[in-house]
């Protein structure tokens, strides 16, 4: 079995057997699923027996994890007689893609002898696109169109009998729209017909909305599918209507404007902002967007002065008022009237403007170690009209106090200052921390580092390099060192005869932190023994790597072998 970490993008699984780099090669008797990373043996022969190693490799990075060695053993109590094929690996009953995707569909068989894998579409042919990979066991058709769906069967065979598995393939198409709508314009109670078609499989399904709300039937609107009639239109009806055509892959839009012309400007459906609140020296825009047909002229005053435009001040294309480098003399009521020949309408707004906001967070940079309590203080220089709101960050993230409470806490002493007290800090709560300041005018924000020392890191996998029947030779991947140097490292051996772990005799006697290989000493002939290794910094002692495949050391004055018989 191979649990996977977490991952994004897509990734490949591979085994190692016994050492790396020497990977499982996948053939009729074996089999790697790209679907759960497990490996699966047909008939498991004695050259099977060893270690096993998953390996998941990123598809984009090539970042690789390894799992830890699992072994393999035969029992000695019997010989495995035939059997008929099991079918241990297979695809889900319902497999569904989208329209020129790739489908890989995986079918894997255990049983003595080895089985045969083949493949049939029911009721059809296999298309001749298709690819068997993996002596068969697995069906990869590219670029699937709606033709390749229908049901499909796997079959295991041997002389023993035979086993099947069949699932559906089901190929879907979002939806695409063949048909839109356009903008219209209509005189007071002519009749309105839209009509709106999309493809898709699952075939579409229709709604409609008029500015964002769902419609629904009345007297005078009819709805069936994609086609929609109104039948005398009235100055209620001008409005943004959209036809939303769906299936259970997904969703598209049609948009389009209804004009009825023969209304007067309004801002029911646009109110403005009573209050608008800024700093000096920010852009304001106040919006103005009277509904009317036709379509209303705009104007705009300050008090009861016109507002005149300069590289300043600009009244936009749709109405709104723009205002660069806020100063105290834009503030004030702007009044915003929008006029055709219907009528007119008018809204106001307040502006006020205020000082900016300015904020600092000490210390900058501090260097701590595991254990030990730190304040940061966010002190923030605002208009006093303004209530502040103070927001703490750690890597970009909110920290979350209730969380954390063991950790951090949030202290309001003062009405412009908020500390963070961190306490008890570990390896973790290093990174760049950030206060926020939030008023109704403004946010600002500044941001310190906190460098965390503690005790090195496991070291990687320790890897046997050579036994003998009393040293064995390690290798192994530095360990992190925390921000603090690793002084050095020690091995530490368990075999069937000791107490748990215990540190044995190296050559060199002492392992230096710069070092990534050592010669364990002192050990008993034809004893199995795992080793694993521990790392030192100036903090303390870090936590084991993970131990080494179990290892058996040479026999008492073993030398080696002469044709098939050992030499002592």
């Amino acid at each position: 079995m191979c649990s996977p970490p977490p991952h994004s993008p897509e990734i490949i699984y591979s085994w190692v057997f016994n050492e790396f780099p020497s990977f499982v090669v996948e053939d009729s008797r074996r089999f790697i699923s790209q679907e759960t990373g497990n490996l699966y043996i047909s008939k498991v022969q004695s050259s099977d027996v060893g270690s096993y190693i998953c390996l998941v490799k990123n598809t984009v990075t090539n970042a690789r994890v390894l799992s830890p060695p699992t072994p393999l053993t035969l029992r000695n109590d019997g010989v495995m007689g035939e059997y008929e094929p099991k079918i241990e690996v297979h695809f889900p009953f319902t497999v569904t893609a989208a329209k020129g995707t790739t489908v890989k569909m995986e079918c894997f068989a255990l049983g003595n002898p080895v089985p045969t894998i083949t493949w049939m579409k029911v009721n059809g042919y296999i298309p001749s696109k298709a690819r068997l990979r993996k002596s068969q066991a697995v069906l990869e058709i590219p670029n699937v169109q709606l033709d390749d769906a229908g049901l499909y069967e796997c079959r295991a065979e041997n002389s023993r009998g035979k086993n099947s598995f069949r699932g559906q393939l089901q190929v879907y198409t979002y939806p695409h729209w063949v048909e839109k709508l356009n903008d219209t314009q209509l005189d007071s109670g002519s009749p309105l017909r839209w009509e709106c078609k999309a493809t898709g499989k699952p075939r579409p399904t229709y709604r409609w909305l008029k500015n964002g709300v769902p419609l629904l039937p009345q007297n005078r609107i009819e709805m069936v599918n994609g086609l929609l009639v109104i039948h005398h239109v009235n100055q209620s009806d001008a409005g943004m209507y959209q036809c939303l055509a769906e299936n259970k892959y997904g969703a598209i839009y049609a948009s389009a404007e209804l004009k009825i012309l023969a209304s007067a400007p309004t801002f029911a459906l646009n109110q403005l902002k009573k209050t608008i609140i800024v700093t000096k020296g920010q852009e304001v825009i106040i919006e103005c967007k009277p509904q009317g047909s036709p379509k209303p002229t705009i104007s705009w005053k300050k008090g009861d002065k016109a507002v005149r435009e300069n590289k300043r001040i600009a009244i936009l294309p749709d109405g709104s008022l723009r205002m660069l480098n806020a100063s105290k003399s834009d503030e004030g009521k702007y009044v915003c009237q929008g006029e055709n020949i219907f009528g007119s309408a008018e809204i106001i707004a307040s502006v006020s403007v205020k000082e900016p906001t300015r904020i600092e967070l000490t210390p900058k940079r501090t260097e701590l170690t595991v254990g030990e309590s730190i304040v940061l203080n966010c002190k923030a220089i605002h208009d006093a009209s303004l209530d502040v709101t103070f927001y703490w960050t750690l890597k970009g993230q909110p920290i979350d106090f209730e969380k954390e409470g063991g950790h951090f806490e949030s202290i309001r002493a003062q009405a412009s200052s908020a500390d963070l007290m961190i306490r008890n800090i570990l390896l973790m709560h290093a990174g760049r921390y950030g206060c926020r300041v939030q008023t109704t005018a403004d946010s600002v924000s500044d941001e310190a580092e906190l460098l965390v020392r503690g005790p090195p890191g496991p070291p990687g996998i320790v890897i046997v390099e050579e036994i003998t029947e009393n040293t064995a030779t390690l290798s192994w991947s530095p360990a992190a060192d925390n921000h603090s140097p690793i002084s050095s490292y020690n091995l530490q051996a368990r075999s069937p005869f000791s107490l748990g772990w215990q540190t044995v005799k190296t050559i060199p006697e002492i392992i230096t932190g710069d070092m990534e290989s050592a010669m364990a000493v002192d050990l008993n002939p034809w004893v199995e023994y795992e080793f694993r290794v521990v790392a030192t910094n100036p903090i303390g002692t870090g936590d084991p790597s993970t131990p080494s495949r179990m290892i058996r050391t040479n026999e008492a004055g073993y030398i080696g072998f002469f044709g098939d018989y050992p030499v002592h």
